[in-house]
């Protein structure tokens, strides 16, 4: 199967025939099939499906905390368990994960702390990405006292700490209220636009999916597949009026297409 994704870009993350299969009480368990896919330099890149289609756990082994069965993936042109050890990712979980009796400022210190960084830079990367997600003024805060959308750039300020290439994002938006999540999309472009970061985000949104990326992988049931990889034609700088416009309209017709198409397959 040809590679799926390919773009001009310096490959960051390669994946090629990628399986997994987890052995279960009940038998095995066929969650990723045949997956091949090129993510490039500073791509926005949304994995879209149902629920139970592999997303999370495509997102899982590029982390390495999920070990494919077949197949072979690179990040940054090494294994992933190689590329956790560089500390070439940040991952942005469903939860915020905050520790409640750490304040904000101390939460983001704690991989800076297990890093063993020193006092002074752990105290100017706290500064500097409370800055990016825009908490500056709430680092002395507890999470108990932000709302949850705070809670989640404090988590995803976190991530960004120690300031890897690549960010994770499984579902980060998915439990907040419509006006917080259009607010927050639009400061993950703008982080994502200062930043240039390579971000693999999951998503079972579709306007989310749509308005944030640059390609968008539409994926199958399970076993999980590649169905569809759009390459967006939207501007990078995108207001959300920008989901009333034709285009917008019609990658998400698209997008949709794939979902259904995905569900004709037979197994």
């Amino acid at each position: 199967m040809p590679v799926q994704g390919s773009t001009g870009a310096t490959p960051v993350i390669e994946a090629r025939g990628l399986d997994l299969t987890f052995q279960t009480a009940d038998g095995p368990v066929q969650a990723l099939r045949d997956v091949n896919l090129t993510i490039g330099k500073g791509d926005f890149v949304s994995f879209i499906g149902p629920s139970g289609c592999g997303k999370t756990t495509f997102l899982r082994v590029i982390a390495a905390l999920e070990h494919p069965t077949g197949g072979t993936i690179t990040v940054n042109g090494m294994t992933p368990d190689e590329a956790r050890q560089a500390r070439a990712y940040g991952y942005v979980f469903q939860a915020a994960g905050l520790y409640p009796w750490r304040t904000i400022e101390k939460n983001i210190k704690l991989p800076l702390e297990i890093m063993g960084f020193d006092r002074a830079e752990q105290d100017r990367r706290v500064q500097n990405v409370l800055h990016l997600v825009d908490l500056e003024g709430f680092g002395k805060k507890f999470p108990w006292q932000l709302s949850g959308g705070m809670q989640q750039r404090a988590s995803i300020a976190r991530a960004l700490a120690f300031d890897a290439d690549i960010l994770l994002m499984d579902e980060p938006f998915g439990a907040l209220d419509e006006i917080v999540r259009d607010h927050l999309n639009e400061q993950l472009l703008k982080l994502w636009a200062r930043t240039e970061k390579t971000i693999g985000f999951v998503t079972h949104s579709i306007p989310e999916a749509v308005y944030l990326s640059t390609k968008i992988v539409v994926m199958s049931p399970r076993p999980g597949r590649i169905t569809d990889v759009i390459d967006s034609p939207l501007p990078r700088e995108r207001p959300l009026d920008i989901r009333d416009t034709p285009e917008f309209l019609a990658i998400a017709h698209r997008v949709r297409e794939g979902l259904r198409a995905g569900h004709a397959y037979d197994d």
